[in-house]
């Protein structure tokens, strides 16, 4: 399928890795040239040297903490105006509501809530102007079903619903379209980490925590991050202009619910 937006610009927060990485690899291939933004800068040039090999688009990287007054300022600085924006960061760490403070919070809506309420705010004015734009934010499947671990992830994902919820239908007349997906488990670092936690929580090997939690998934395996871009792609493209605040699972069957 063409999906129409060959020549469009996008800027794909956190895509050195995992989700995002899926993400800036499936637009490159509708033909999206590409500003990518990561910490770590030598995944992100190594990312970003893959896709130019793989796709005739340009590709800018800029290696800047997103969550962070300056490292936004940098990145909206080298992005400029942007018809395509996917959010995307890392969640806070697991843990008990015993052991969390105010700052653990603060750092959590940072992260989760305020920066990509940052970035629209810093970006749709322009895609309005233009009469089009596409806004991604990856949160997740515990916006839908809460997990007792990941208290500050609910917390925080869950408030930049609400504001998508709102936004999104003020926006819509400008063209712009903002949805969210919500991926439950998929092959990344931060299923690395999660499975990891399992381990030392309950004293089991990596292999038994794995197999635990894909018994729980009805597709019976982690998602990839190939097929959650190629549903970012979608998103993005000209065949969802009818997609308005709409949170997307993909999560295997995992979250069971009707609606």
């Amino acid at each position: 399928m063409d999906l129409g937006i060959t020549g469009k610009r996008a800027l794909i927060c956190g895509s050195s890795k995992g989700l995002g990485r899926g993400c800036a690899e499936a637009l490159a291939a509708a033909g999206v040239d590409l500003v990518l933004n990561a910490r770590g800068a030598d995944a992100l040039e190594a990312t970003a040297d893959a896709i130019r090999v793989a796709n005739q688009v340009s590709v800018t990287t800029v290696a800047a903490d997103i969550t962070t007054d300056e490292g936004r300022a940098k990145v909206l600085e080298a992005a400029g105006a942007v018809d395509i924006l996917v959010t995307n960061a890392g969640g806070p760490p697991p843990g008990m509501w015993s052991d969390w403070t105010r700052d653990d919070f603060i750092a959590a809506l940072d992260a989760n809530m305020l920066t990509p309420i940052a970035l629209m705010t810093a970006l749709m004015p322009g895609m309005a102007e233009k009469g089009w734009g596409r806004v991604v934010n990856i949160t997740s499947q515990s916006v839908k079903a809460p997990l007792p671990t990941l208290g500050l992830s609910n917390t925080a994902r869950t408030g930049l619903t609400g504001y998508v919820a709102g936004t999104s239908r003020q926006v819509a007349q400008n063209g712009i379209t903002i949805n969210n997906l919500l991926p439950g488990i998929h092959a990344t670092d931060r299923a690395e980490a999660l499975d990891g936690g399992v381990v030392k929580a309950q004293g089991i090997t990596l292999e038994e925590a794995r197999s635990r939690r894909i018994a729980t998934i009805p597709a019976r395996r982690y998602g990839t991050a190939a097929e959650f871009g190629q549903m970012c792609a979608f998103l993005c493209s000209q065949h969802a202009g009818f997609i308005v605040g709409q949170n997307i699972l993909l999560d295997g069957g995992g979250t069971n619910f009707t609606i």
